[in-house]
């Protein structure tokens, strides 16, 4: 399982989340983004194109060493500064309320501590800062959930750990986040891997909680 794990696993990742379907949705949940920002499963950097221009800095975080070769032609056509700081989503080398907003696009499928990775997150953001999502996850309908629950033991030998029966805003919510808006819809596809959850939910500051 090394070299597909390793060298192949990243490059379908690459070619199945670089499609023109998959960019609008990146394209929306990076709306908002500015400041210094933590990208948690930065992958081979297909996000990178939609940063808008708000965004100062991304602290990226990536597992696969072939991920980061292929996002190096992205990095350098980027005009963001961005900077490789780890390999664990689930710890951060990053000071507590150091950044204004976080990214995360299907990583919370395949992490294996989703909810570490979001206390993580929830540590590092400063109050009043959004955590940008976009997941795919259990689909609401028992005939597609059936499905996902048969796969999802395949699912994740294939995918190197991808489960199809998380719930993203479930985990986003547990995490101490207050949902700002979140969109759930299928897109076009198989659906055991087709169900989406988009959005952004904020990091309350002491007092907005208590008011």
């Amino acid at each position: 399982m090394g070299i597909y794990k390793d060298h192949i696993v990243p490059r379908i990742v690459n070619w199945t989340c670089s499609s023109a379907g998959i960019a609008r949705w990146r394209q929306k949940v990076c709306a908002g983004l500015s400041g210094d920002v933590v990208e948690i499963g930065f992958g081979s950097g297909t996000n990178v194109a939609h940063y808008p221009e708000a965004v100062r800095h991304v602290f990226a975080v990536e597992p696969a060493p072939i991920a980061r070769k292929l996002a190096r032609k992205r990095i350098e056509h980027s005009s963001v500064a961005i900077e490789h700081i780890g390999t664990d989503g689930q710890r951060l080398a990053l000071a507590d309320e150091s950044c204004d907003a976080a990214l995360v696009t299907f990583t919370l499928c395949t992490i294996k501590d989703p909810h570490a990775a979001l206390l993580e997150l929830f540590r590092v953001l400063k109050p009043g800062a959004t955590l940008h999502f976009l997941e795919h996850g259990i689909a609401p309908d028992d005939a597609t959930a059936r499905w996902q629950r048969r796969l999802n033991g395949f699912e994740q030998r294939v995918a190197d750990g991808c489960q199809l029966i998380r719930d993203p805003l479930a985990m986003v919510r547990e995490s101490g986040f207050e949902l700002q808006w979140s969109e759930q819809r299928f897109v076009r596809g198989p659906k055991p891997w087709s169900y989406f959850s988009v959005g952004v939910a904020i990091k309350a500051s002491p007092t907005t909680a208590t008011e």
